[in-house]
């Protein structure tokens, strides 16, 4: 934790996921917020949602844990105000309900349950310092456990509120895509299986809202949140740990997103284990979200 600036006011954002859960504690300075602490843990909540449209037992005792960790954070910090959301896991799970009630009643953390447009909306906030000035088109994709977010607009719109696109969110994620295929997930029929899964449904939801099935423009910029794209820049940077504050704001190509998306599939699943930017809690995720990138 950073020694506080007298007097400064300190504000968390936390965000519980289907994999995932994230807080991040911040100063407001005179350029910006500065982070001053952090927590992540993978806690699977989503696990066997896909099966059983119920949030397990042990997936919630995990995120209790998890959430009991962000309070303390939130309490030595002197927190003065907190925006808490939970995503797809939540908004889908027939016991997501009583969940966000126990973890009031277990932790005093009330979370609120983003719709899936909010979502990519402050999904397409938090990009904005990363947009190319000289980009015509915007694509912005948010890979999450449960369900992916897409965004897409274009630039003749001001877009500092994150409303001026339009989204789609899939109700597909790397939790549920990789339970979906289980061991066939490593195997080249199982990565296409699941390519030709997504791209259906993103084809499906497209015109269903009325959206364009390719984006015209002469200069597109694709921008990646979440685990999925983060890993890929780690991996790509051939960092010997994982660093957010290299990956942030990372440019590549897209010929070597793919280029490092065929690396990670040819990987046994120990090895990605092993791999220090990608560990036991993502290795069997990775190929899942190399796929729903693939398909988009």
């Amino acid at each position: 934790m950073g020694l506080r600036h007298k007097g400064e006011p300190r504000y968390a954002a936390l965000d519980l996921g289907t994999n995932n859960c994230r807080l991040l504690v911040a100063e407001p300075r005179t350029r910006g917020f500065v982070v001053v602490d952090s927590f992540s843990r993978i806690t699977r909540l989503g696990e066997g949602l896909a099966a059983n449209d119920r949030l397990s037992e042990a997936a919630m005792s995990r995120t209790l844990a998890a959430l009991k960790v962000c309070r303390r954070i939130m309490l030595r910090n002197d927190v003065i105000m907190a925006r808490c959301v939970a995503t797809e896991a939540c908004r889908r799970a027939a016991n997501g309900a009583d969940f966000i009630e126990r973890v009031r009643r277990v932790t005093g953390i009330v979370l609120e349950v983003l719709g899936p447009d909010e979502e990519a909306r402050l999904a397409l906030l938090g990009c904005l310092p990363l947009i190319d000035a000289e980009a015509d088109t915007l694509l912005m994709v948010d890979i999450g456990g449960g369900s992916t977010e897409v965004m897409w607009l274009d630039r003749t719109a001001p877009i500092e509120d994150g409303r001026a696109g339009r989204s789609l969110s899939l109700p597909i994620g790397v939790v549920t895509l990789a339970e979906s295929f289980a061991a066939e997930a490593d195997t080249p029929s199982g990565y296409a299986g699941m390519v030709d899964r997504v791209r259906t449904r993103l084809a499906r939801s497209c015109s269903e809202s009325g959206a364009p099935p390719a984006l015209n423009g002469e200069r597109t910029q694709m921008l990646g949140t979440s685990g999925t794209v983060t890993t890929l820049a780690a991996v790509h940077l051939d960092l010997p740990r994982y660093d957010r504050a290299q990956v942030d704001g990372v440019h590549m190509p897209f010929a070597a997103v793919r280029h490092v998306a065929r690396r990670l599939r040819a990987l046994p699943l120990a090895d990605r284990a092993a791999h220090p930017c990608i560990g036991t809690g993502r290795a069997d995720l990775v190929v899942a979200g190399c796929a729903i990138l693939d398909a988009i």
